[in-house]
């Protein structure tokens, strides 16, 4: 199974490219909708912190949601049924890496599905699609 991965975070610039690849995936012209996240770490001296879903074996982000909106899948991480989430926000709270974003309009979580779009659009090669065995152990 593919996963998105940081593969080198000292390369990443804070371009913040591949935020706007994703939110252009979901038909946004800024990064609104973006499903990952690059923050400054101090600048260009300290570098940055790019932020992805780790898909976690046990997600606290899954175990948090009060409706089971969450899911866990094999092929693209935490997937959302919009129907059931009643936007409390409780897994955005329990993400440990910060990786849940919040669409404000709809009032749902985002959370990246690990498709790759993004990966093509960083001029760094600070991301890629890695074949991934055993998941993250967080939560």
């Amino acid at each position: 199974m593919k996963r998105l991965s940081v593969l080198d975070a000292e390369r990443c610039v804070g371009c913040q490219c591949c935020m706007f690849a994703c939110s252009r995936r979901a038909n946004s012209p800024g990064l609104a909708e973006s499903c990952i996240g690059v923050r400054s770490n101090g600048g260009m001296e300290r570098g940055f912190v790019v932020v992805v879903c780790r898909v976690c074996e046990n997600p606290p982000c899954v175990r948090a949601c009060p409706t089971d909106a969450l899911v866990r899948t094999e092929k693209s991480g935490i997937r959302l049924d919009e129907a059931k989430c009643i936007g409390c926000g409780s897994c955005a709270e329990a993400c440990v890496v910060g990786a849940v974003y919040w669409d404000s309009e709809i009032n749902k979580p985002m959370i990246c599905i690990h498709c790759g779009f993004c990966v093509d659009f960083c001029p760094h090669g600070v991301l890629g699609l890695k074949e991934r065995r055993g998941l993250s152990h967080a939560g």
